[in-house]
């Protein structure tokens, strides 16, 4: 498949680096790339503790950051602006909506609006996870958000703007990228500056290029220092995400869901 060896390649690399590299954990179940895996392992070295995710930009609800833990029992908000996607989002996951396991907010998130959506979805206090994926303000609503403090954060970083450089757009509610130039979102260094004043580290970055993985300071421990973009950064591999597929198409239907013997929650036949 397009992009095994390559993978398998970096990998390498990566490893005489040290076994810790989250890149070494990454895998695809309905993540764009790498994030599934690399998310598992995050939280096979923090523990999770309320099952509870906030996702802005979910897409179609088939390949985002938080639809493999749905499936798993966790719970949450998405956000997305899309009227396509937030139809099949409706249509396909109408039991989770209809029970209260996922809530869905059809709108476009903005700093200012943020927080509004967050509170009607009725999460507040320590979250598990936050998913922000915009295409754009991504930077800008990940520092408005105070309605909820999660303990790890994947968002998108403009990978065309390397260490050291601080770039970012300037904010605008309106703003939808083009799909097709590198003017959209924010630097890795940009991202990381506002991470460590919300009292973050990075931990890591995906593979391909595109997410970058913070933790709460207080979780750093379990992750190799130094937590520096110069260290952890990825350049924009997005072909990759072809080399972690392989599998059937993404699906969701009805599953049920016992507790293991961890007390994590497993989907079971």
């Amino acid at each position: 498949m397009l992009g095994c060896a390559e993978i398998e390649r970096l990998r390498a690399e990566l490893r005489a680096l040290g076994e810790d590299r989250l890149e070494l954990h990454g895998w695809k179940a309905f993540s764009q790339g790498d994030e599934d895996g690399i998310l598992a392992e995050i939280f096979g070295r923090v523990g999770v503790r309320h099952h509870t995710f906030v996702e802005i930009g979910a897409g179609s609800g088939l390949e985002n950051n938080t639809v493999y833990l749905l499936q798993q029992g966790w719970c949450g908000l998405w956000v997305e602006a899309g009227k396509r996607n937030s139809r099949r989002i409706a249509a396909d996951f109408e039991q989770p909506l209809a029970s209260g396991q996922l809530k869905l907010a059809a709108v476009a998130a903005t700093a200012e609006n943020v927080n509004a959506l967050v509170a009607e979805a009725q999460l507040a206090g320590e979250i598990d996870l936050l998913s922000v994926d915009v295409d754009g303000v991504d930077l800008y609503i990940w520092e408005a958000l105070e309605a909820v403090t999660p303990r790890v954060v994947v968002i998108e970083y403009n990978g065309a703007f390397r260490p050291p450089v601080r770039w970012r757009i300037p904010y605008a509610a309106s703003f939808r990228w083009d799909g097709r130039s590198t003017y959209y979102g924010a630097s890795l260094c940009a991202l990381n500056d506002l991470a460590e004043r919300k009292g973050y580290l990075l931990v890591g970055c995906s593979l391909c290029g595109a997410n970058a993985f913070f933790v709460r300071r207080e979780l750093a421990a379990a992750f190799q220092e130094p937590y520096e973009p110069e260290r952890l950064f990825q350049p924009p591999r997005y072909a990759l995400k072809f080399g972690f597929g392989g599998g059937h198409r993404p699906g969701y239907g009805p599953a049920r869901i016992s507790e293991g013997d961890d007390g994590a929650a497993a989907v079971v036949d």
